[in-house]
């Protein structure tokens, strides 16, 4: 098997599924070593063509999570040249199973309407910015290249994937206002917040769209992906679809919120973000047909989140 991305956050999580499962597994390391795993690493970039055959190489599964955010100098070149690389070498080499690990960004999520759950059928609209539009195009060419060429594919759509307190920064205004990446945090915000943050006043953000009601949205915990992962993986059923994985429903803010609250004693803040749209991510087509089954609703992955930080702390 042959793993791009293994050092990402996805992938220190897949590779102990893999020795688990006795599957010899090869992974180009770039900048980040990887670390107990008995998977061989191989020296490269992704974007050298030369590398990724060493690879791809004789494997019959071959998993691409390498991405970039929002990096205008190196998501080209990365995630879709590198895709592109990835993919050359597994028509050449006649893989059994190209598995891409795209995103629910590839549908632009809130920051277009959703009147229905979103499903694998939906229109790809990447949101603005650099990572939702790499998103579509490496889905647009996993399609292409089994169209084109035989490549059996499998497109694992992951919603916005949570670990240890990954939650708990999110629900943390003083974090918040200032993002690094579209749609994860608040956008433009009132003066009161702006005063809460200058004076250093935590609270947990309720979003909230234009007419006052809490938003509805979807995440999925990182154990839940790589279930989805163990039954994707070699499955004959799994080929030539994608599919949507999250949690078990969206979430709404003001529940997690006040869910949030009661365990923490932080108080809760209404944060107004008008150009959001609330969403949901229909997870029926995963759950049908490779028998996907998600065990961490927002509830959970909130007590979760607690209690890393609670022992990371003590």
């Amino acid at each position: 098997m042959a793993v791009f991305g293994a050092g990402g956050k996805l992938g220190r999580h897949l590779l102990p599924l893999l020795s688990k499962r006795a599957m010899n597994c090869r992974a180009l390391v770039h900048k980040t070593p990887l670390k107990d795993t008995n998977a061989t690493s191989i020296a490269g970039s992704i974007t050298e063509a030369e590398a990724v055959n060493e690879v791809v190489n004789g494997a019959d599964i071959v998993v691409q999570m390498a991405t970039m955010k929002e990096d205008a100098d190196e998501f080209f070149d990365v995630s879709i040249k590198g895709t592109f690389n990835v993919l050359e070498a597994c028509r050449h080499q006649r893989v059994k199973q190209f598995i891409l690990v795209g995103g629910d960004a590839a549908f632009g999520i809130w920051f277009y309407p959703q009147p229905e759950p979103i499903n694998e059928d939906h229109e790809l609209a990447a949101y603005p910015g650099y990572y939702a539009f790499s998103k579509v195009i490496e889905e647009s060419m996993t399609r292409q290249y089994e169209i084109q060429y035989g490549v059996p594919t499998t497109i694992l759509r992951s919603s916005w994937v949570q670990e240890n307190d990954d939650l708990l920064n999110h629900f943390s205004l003083l974090k918040n206002v200032d993002p690094t990446e579209k749609g994860h945090g608040f956008g433009e915000v009132d003066d009161q917040t702006l005063a809460l943050v200058k004076n250093g006043k935590e609270r947990i953000p309720i979003l909230i769209d234009r007419d006052g009601n809490p938003f509805r949205r979807h995440v999925v915990h990182i154990d839940d992906v790589m279930q989805s992962f163990d039954k994707m993986i070699g499955n004959p059923q799994a080929l030539g679809s994608s599919f949507n994985i999250a949690a078990p429903a969206a979430f709404d803010y003001r529940e997690a919120a006040n869910h949030l609250s009661a365990k923490t004693g932080i108080p809760t803040h209404d944060i107004s973000c008008p150009d959001y749209h609330s969403f949901s991510i229909d997870i029926s087509k995963a759950q049908r047909e490779i028998g996907y089954a998600p065990e961490n609703d927002i509830f959970t992955m909130l007590d979760r989140a607690l209690e890393y930080r609670k022992q990371t702390n003590e």
